[in-house]
């Protein structure tokens, strides 16, 4: 099975041949060039491809999209609001290596313990959330200037130092 990451959402319409603006957190202003499709999950684990015709980039969070088989506004605004999600092998092509989504798929580590794998990340204004598995119960992991000690890449590892008794709340 394929892994998907989540790159943002499909926040508007643009125009009246069905483009769409896709909300991403990819950390870089991008075309998308050469990507063939974003996926939809349209029921739970269950991710729908749209081709990609074209795309223009609007700003740092935001491409305009044409979607083969979206032509019409009507047809681009059932759609808006759904998260949009790529291939891992995708999104690490197009993933800003600085942004906190580029942390997705690391294994964190505090005091040394593995305490679980970044399944998903959220941005906030003032901090960064990881999602990930601790005790077989989801934990959000607050990441900023105080608690991220160092990312290594090439191992895919975030060590961090938390606040005493933050995991207890999970356990």
């Amino acid at each position: 099975m394929s892994n998907y990451f989540n790159i943002g959402k499909l926040a508007a319409t643009y125009g009246i041949k069905g483009e769409i603006l896709l909300q991403h957190s990819l950390g870089k202003k991008t075309s998308l060039k050469g990507l063939q499709a974003i996926f939809i999950e349209e029921k739970l684990d269950s991710f729908l491809p749209y081709f990609i015709e074209s795309t223009k980039i609007k700003d740092e969070e935001h491409t305009y999209l044409k979607l083969q088989g979206v032509d019409t506004k009507e047809t681009a605004h059932k759609l808006i609001k759904k998260e949009a999600w790529m291939l891992e092998e995708d999104f690490k092509k197009y993933a800003g290596t600085s942004a906190p989504i580029s942390l997705l798929g690391f294994m964190m580590i505090n005091e040394g313990k593995e305490i679980g794998e970044v399944l998903e990340v959220i941005e906030q204004p003032h901090q960064v959330l990881c999602k990930i598995m601790y005790n077989n119960k989801e934990a959000l992991i607050p990441i900023h200037e105080n608690s991220l000690l160092e990312v290594d890449k090439k191992k895919k590892i975030v060590h961090v130092d938390l606040p005493e008794g933050l995991l207890d709340i999970y356990s």
